[in-house]
């Protein structure tokens, strides 16, 4: 170094040992610290999968401010790698003798280790219905220790909830793709009254956090809603889009009886779920005995594949599920840091501390209504008052933190941008996998073959006949065509259209049926595609959907070479 301090340029002359001066190794970190940072700040995050992406911002920055603001003593634990990684999860939750474990042995067409099914209460614990390569049964206090499951934080409900849960393993198709959480029958009249020893609604508000998807399921006989069961219900507030609704052992009952069964049920679940929107009520006899009164067969089985379709998604839009939680989690956690920081303001320094603690929580309704308008924080982000003022009495004001605008700035950088990126990754993701991914059990039974869904009606009507399935009714269409006065056997869109605008189709229907039944595309029908023609509109008119391209059994004879 110089006399004005720069470095000077090592000369040969110099021995080979001789080595610079360096800066001091504090200022070294310090200035190598704040490049990192920048370089954070410019460059944006990059991960491989959804699940690493949700896992690392989780943790990098969502869970600083979980932890600064206690947020996990008062809301929900903190997540694990396995809550990012776990299969889609199904829960059922409904009163004793619903069908929920039958239901499930319908599912996967296996019996599961500890299956017990009756018309009392039998299942009396959790029943995590998983994957594995040979059959068994994991009881809970091993359960909650391993950390390859998404079942480590249930260890907060004691010994009491633990020896009431365990995991059935099988091997089982079904089972590859999604996993199935059984619960005990909810009690009514005088058996609700009996203590289980744990907080049963805190559980299934657990449970409902994480899943992907939660079916309640009533029996037909028995639509009464218990004291516990409206509990339950209510526990399940903001998942409401998770829910799907079972009217299971509608075979039992005819068609007038189900009507009102029906409607009794919605207004039921009108008073207890405020929702706008009325919840999907799937219909039907959800197990592999035949039907009682098979009247309503053909409704039964369109609601079974409609549920069907509803659990097969799951696996392929499990991310966007993750990434919609984490979503819901960051806004509560910024609500919740702003209630506690609000709290720590107002607290006093050295007097009256436990009087202004009181003080606080009974207006604590004031102080949501004030953080709403400073920091414009809709009402239904805000937890809920009583919980909260109940989590409330039993803390110490005084251990609480002081805003840290830093840790808001992180969820809302993660908000704003990371999560934009990882919307477009959730996009790819789905595109790359197939539509319908849970197979097996009594998903394979209606996939393929005669009795797969609408297989032989509407547009597949004829489709195993040796003679085009048209030409039965040919005859008098034929007369139509012919009062159209055709040229060289054929009539035009002009002509054509005057006959078809009949049916009182909207035109975007009827423009479909020309294209599907102009199969020469000559821009005329002949007498074939006449009838071709008013065989789709039949089809539609029966309540039946058009297809997107012509089937083969439906080409005129005429054609099928051309076609070919």
């Amino acid at each position: 170094f110089g006399a004005d301090g720069r470095a000077c340029v090592a000369s040969p002359s110099l021995p080979p040992s001789f080595i610079p001066p360096r800066r001091p190794l504090a200022a070294a970190n310090m200035f190598s610290w704040i490049g990192k940072d920048a370089r954070r700040k410019k460059e944006p995050e990059l991960f491989q999968t959804v699940s690493e992406g949700l896992r690392q911002l989780y943790s990098q920055k969502l869970l600083p401010l979980e932890e600064t603001y206690r947020f996990h003593d008062f809301h929900s634990p903190a997540l694990e790698d396995a809550d990012f990684d776990n299969k889609p999860m199904v829960l059922l939750v409904g009163q004793y003798s619903t069908g929920k474990t039958t239901f499930i042995r319908h599912l996967i067409e296996h019996d599961f280790p500890g299956m017990r099914i009756g018309p009392e209460p039998t299942t009396d614990s959790f029943i995590a219905v998983m994957h594995g390569d040979q059959d068994g049964v994991i009881p809970g206090n091993a359960l909650v220790v391993d950390p390859k499951k998404p079942f480590r934080k249930l260890n907060a409900f004691g010994n009491a909830f633990l020896n009431r849960f365990n995991c059935a393993q099988l091997p089982n198709p079904v089972l590859e793709s999604i996993s199935i959480i059984d619960t005990p029958g909810i009690l009514s009249g005088e058996k609700q009254r009996i203590s289980r020893g744990y907080d049963f609604a805190a559980v299934l508000e657990w449970f409902a956090e994480r899943v992907d998807r939660i079916i309640l399921l009533f029996d037909a006989h028995k639509l009464d809603i218990s004291d516990e069961f409206s509990d339950v219900i209510k526990a399940m507030k903001n998942h409401e889009d998770k829910i799907r609704v079972v009217l299971n052992k509608a075979d039992q009952i005819h068609t007038q009886q189900l009507m009102r069964v029906y409607g009794a049920l919605m207004w039921s679940l009108g008073k207890i779920i405020n929702t706008p929107e009325v919840i999907r009520v799937y219909i039907g006899s959800f197990w592999s005995q035949p039907l009682l009164i098979a009247e309503n067969r053909k409704l039964f089985e369109a609601e079974e594949q409609d549920l069907f379709r509803d659990i097969q998604s799951l696996p392929r839009n499990a991310a966007l599920r993750k990434l919609n939680d984490l979503i819901k989690r960051a806004r509560l956690a910024k609500v919740h840091a702003y209630i506690i920081s609000s709290l720590k303001k107002e607290m006093p320094a050295v007097f009256g501390k436990e009087n202004k603690k009181k003080e606080l929580i009974s207006g604590l309704g004031d102080l949501y209504l004030k953080l709403e308008r400073e920091h414009q924080i809709s009402p239904g982000d805000f937890p809920s008052l009583k919980k909260m003022q109940d989590h409330l009495a039993m803390m110490d004001f005084t251990k609480f933190q002081n805003l840290k605008p830093k840790l808001l700035d992180m969820v809302d950088d993660m908000l704003a941008n990371d999560i934009a990126r990882l919307m477009t990754m959730v996009r790819q993701e789905e595109a790359l996998m197939p539509k319908q991914i849970v197979h097996g059990g009594a998903f394979e039974g209606t996939m393929n073959g005669p009795f797969g869904a609408g297989y032989g009606e509407g547009a597949g009507e004829g489709i195993d006949e040796a003679e085009w399935v048209v030409a039965k009714d040919k005859p008098t269409y034929d007369e139509i065509f012919y009062t159209l006065s055709p040229v060289n056997g054929k009539v035009t869109g002009a002509s054509a259209k005057k006959e078809m605008v009949k049916s009182k189709l909207p035109n975007t229907v009827l423009g479909k049926i020309w294209k599907l039944a102009d199969v020469d595309k000559d821009g005329m029908l002949d007498d074939e595609e006449f009838a071709l023609a008013n065989h789709l509109i039949k089809v539609k008119l029966e309540g039946h959907e058009l297809p997107n391209e012509l089937p083969d059994h439906l080409i005129p004879p005429s054609k099928r070479d051309r076609s070919d």
